[in-house]
């Protein structure tokens, strides 16, 4: 079991609300991922989960008990940082280990767990290997490792891999998304990374300075943002945003539309514009485009091979299907 649930939660640092006043439901065997900006609360969001932050009001509630002051230690759950936090003296073996030994389990029970950590995250061919003896995501599988012999009630994910390189990230990635396909344990996840959360997540909330703003699956935050903020901040590259910033006007409403969602042109379109920067990435094409009608340039998507480069001409008409509609405070408008 791995259920769940924050009511009426806040959090202040002297007179300072970082977490202002939230409710949210986990329910069990769900992978959630809390994502935003940095400061916007992600991480101390977490910690008060886990216990290692008390909060200042409302209540946490674990499998429908009330865990709000109980020590970390009592909530059944593991958390693994963006440190790994390896003893560096001891075999992997040891460090997988260590948690059960420090609660007393005896050395059959301990044996039996730790090899089967190492089974399902591949380490059993490193299991009598320092630490400085191995790779960096075979760190923070070990890490992971430590957190699967406590059997909880769910993972807490703590920016696991921000210091893994891109290759490994991506490696260690799918291997977090596999774990949780054959642990069925809750997981919550915490990154800046929006891409993690799109490719991660069952269920993502979006935060901003400690309040949620949307909650939802990867889907349905790309298809449905509820705001600008949102819609801004879900997507790789982000969602363009027209209109009423462009007029300076508070009351103007704004249309969004993903660079994905326009069309591309070299001889006719809505909106002629130069281009100003042209990223090739090999199966995709972005194109930074300045406009007469727009203050910013608009960011578009469009095949590798697209015939353009910076200086050139384009023509570009939104998907009118595709257009998303937000009143002057940036709330859509369905």
């Amino acid at each position: 079991m791995g259920k769940i649930q924050l009511q009426s939660v806040t959090k202040a640092f002297g007179g300072v609300k970082v977490i202002p006043d939230l409710d949210l439901d986990i329910e069990n065997g769900e992978f959630v991922v809390f994502v935003g900006p940095s400061g916007c609360g992600k991480s101390t969001l977490l910690r008060l989960i886990a216990g290692l932050e008390d909060t200042t009001s409302g209540t946490i509630s674990i499998d429908g008990k009330d865990a709000t002051h109980l020590p970390p230690a009592q909530r059944r759950l593991a958390m693994v940082f963006q440190s790994y936090a390896l003893y560096p003296h001891m075999s992997v073996r040891k460090n997988i280990a260590f948690p059960l030994k420090m609660a007393g389990r005896n050395k059959q029970e301990i044996d039996k767990r730790v090899d089967n950590a190492a089974k399902i995250l591949n380490l059993a061919d490193y299991i009598d290997r320092r630490p400085g003896q191995l790779s960096g995501g075979q760190r923070q599988r070990v890490a992971i490792g430590r957190a699967i012999v406590r059997e909880p009630a769910a993972f807490l994910f703590d920016e696991p891999l921000s210091n893994l390189d891109a290759a490994l990230r991506v490696g260690m990635r799918l291997e977090i998304s596999e774990l949780h396909q054959r642990l069925k344990t809750t997981m919550i996840y915490v990154t800046h990374d929006q891409v993690e959360a799109m490719t991660m997540a069952d269920k993502i909330v979006v935060l901003r300075a400690g309040n949620i703003e949307q909650v939802g699956s990867p889907l349905e935050l790309y298809t449905k943002p509820r705001n600008t903020f949102v819609a801004g901040f879900i997507g790789s590259p982000k969602m363009n945003l027209m209109g009423g910033s462009d007029a300076k006007s508070h009351n103007a409403d704004m249309i969004g539309v993903r660079p994905e969602h326009i069309d591309l042109s070299q001889s006719e379109g809505q909106w002629k514009g130069e281009v100003k920067v042209s990223e090739h990435l090999g199966s995709d094409t972005f194109l930074h485009v300045q406009t007469s009608d727009h203050s910013e340039p608009l960011t578009v998507r469009a095949g590798g091979e697209f015939p353009v480069h910076a200086g050139d001409t384009v023509y570009m008409t939104p998907q009118q299907d595709k257009i998303h509609r937000f009143d002057g405070k940036g709330l859509a408008l369905r």
